[in-house]
Formats: C-alpha cells, structure tokens, sequence
C-alpha cells in the first residue's frame, strides 16, 4: 500500500503540472498553410487569465471562441478540457495547502468514489484534443504545435487517472510518457520556457522522497533532483507565459514544505495582487503570513 502512495505521489505531481502543458511558443505559431489568419492568442490569453481567477464559465467562453475561428487547431480543444479538470479540482479543494501539503489527503486522491466524480466532459473533449494532435503528429513527428497538444492531453489524463480514478500505475505510465513528449519539445523549441514546469515539479518531487523510495523509482527510469526542480520551476516562474501564475503557486507551495514562509509569502503576495479575484491565493497569502517567523 506505502509503495501505491508514493508512486501516485510522483504521478499526481508531474501531471498536475501538466494540465497546462507549454503553451506559449506554440499559441503563437501558425496553425497551418490552410489558416491565412489565425485567431490571435491574446484569446487564448483571456481564457486562462479567467481560469486563474476561478472564473470558469468565462474562460470556457474564450476557449470556445478560439475553437469556433480555429477548429483545426486541437489547442482549443486542449484548453477547454484543461478547464473542466481545473475546475473540478479546485471543488475537491486540490490547489490548496491543507490538501497539496498533507500526504495522507493528496496521496489518496478526492473524496468519493471515482464513478461519484466521473468527469464525462472533460474525457470526451480531452480525447478530441489527444486525436487531433496524433492526426497532425502523423504527417509530421515533431512538429511542435502537435506536440504540445499531445503533452497537455497526455499530462491531463495521468492526473486524472492519479487523482480522480486513483489508477496510480495507469497514471505513472502516462505521466512518464507526457515528460518524454515535453522533453522533445523542448528540443526542438528551447524557448518554450512554460515546459520546464511539468520537469521542475517532477524533479522536485521525486528528489524530495526518502532515498529508498528514490532508488525504486529510478530501478522504473525515474529520476529526480530537488535542487534541479526548483531551479526549472524557476524558469518558468520568471519566463514563462500562461503557466507562470501556475509555476508560482507551485513555487511557494514548495517553499512551505521547506519551511521557507518568507518566500513563499512573496510569491503568494504577487499572485493575489495579480488575481485580487481568486480568493484561494489570499486565503494561502494569509496561512503563510502566520506562518512566517519575520511577519510583522
């Protein structure tokens, strides 16, 4: 049973980073020869500024607007189905502190049974996005847009399958492949700056487990470094575009398991300023401020 916990411990993390999949580059890249004038992605950038503010119906209508200008481009489908599991967490209560921190919650998944928390909607367009993206992978194996949509697709399905299915070897698997698929992307577009997150958060992870749990994970191909992982985290927390908010959190999330309340403090301070909408970094912002030995 110790053995399940951590292996979904090490999936749930990576994909959970995921969800997002690195966006920026490829938002901006041409769709194809065929779509003489592509959507802008400043619609791309609404939809996910809403998502930050927890304002799910409104990003859904952005992302739906995109898909209408774009309907080949799989990314809308990618970003709606990011919507429907964001939102999903965010009501089991998994972008906070009291469930990311506490092993006993984040490692046995949401309350209820899986078929009590079956998201059908975001399976069906999750599996829309993953087709189309193969359909442009095929003619192409490294064409980067494809890609891109194919990590978010595959990082979103291993974090479902961890947390709301509770299948944490199906997750693992799916997890591992999604960190290959942003690996290659990352070779072939090194200033995809958002990719570094899905990696920093893995290395981060895995690198902070027990010594004889690392040595299980890396008998599987599995490996983590915790300095790394904060350092990719970094990255993308300074450069990144739409996962920056998202790196972040991750950020001072991390940093609370470090006991260093101080940076996350400031981290979480220029969140709430940036999203005064999103009542969950101003309840974090006030849990580290308690916490923080230097708070006046």
């Amino acid at each position: 049973m110790e053995r399940r916990s951590f292996i979904a411990c090490a999936a749930a993390i990576l994909a959970f980073c995921t969800v997002f999949g690195p966006l920026a580059r490829a938002a901006s890249a041409a769709v194809g020869a065929a779509e003489p004038e592509p959507t802008p992605p400043a619609v791309l950038d609404r939809g996910f500024n809403e998502l930050y503010k927890l304002n799910f119906r409104g990003a859904r209508a952005e992302f739906l607007s995109y898909e209408q200008a774009q309907p080949g481009d799989p990314l809308g489908k990618a970003a709606e189905a990011a919507s429907y599991l964001y939102e999903e967490f965010n009501e089991k209560g998994v972008f906070t502190s009291s469930f990311f921190l506490d092993d006993s919650k984040f490692l046995g998944g949401v309350d209820g049974k899986p078929s009590e928390n079956r998201n059908d909607a975001f399976l069906g367009v999750n599996q829309q996005a993953r087709e189309m993206a193969q359909g442009i992978l095929k003619s192409n194996p490294r064409d980067a847009h494809g890609l891109l949509v194919l990590t978010m697709a595959d990082g979103m399905e291993s974090d479902y399958d961890a947390l709301i299915e509770k299948k944490q070897l199906a997750g693992l698997s799916m997890m591992r492949r999604a960190e290959s698929e942003a690996n290659l992307l990352l070779s072939i577009d090194p200033n995809a700056q958002d990719a570094y997150l899905a990696l920093g958060a893995s290395n981060y992870v895995i690198g902070s487990l027990p010594v004889y749990k690392r040595f299980f994970l890396k008998i599987g191909g599995v490996h983590g470094d915790k300095a790394r992982g904060i350092e990719q985290m970094q990255q993308t927390a300074d450069h990144g575009h739409y996962l920056k908010p998202f790196a972040q959190i991750l950020l001072a999330l991390g940093y609370e398991r470090e006991h260093q309340f101080d940076r996350a403090r400031a981290l979480l301070a220029d969140l709430t300023a940036e999203f005064p909408e999103n009542p969950l970094f101003a309840h974090e912002l006030s849990l580290a401020q308690k916490n923080s030995p230097n708070n006046p």
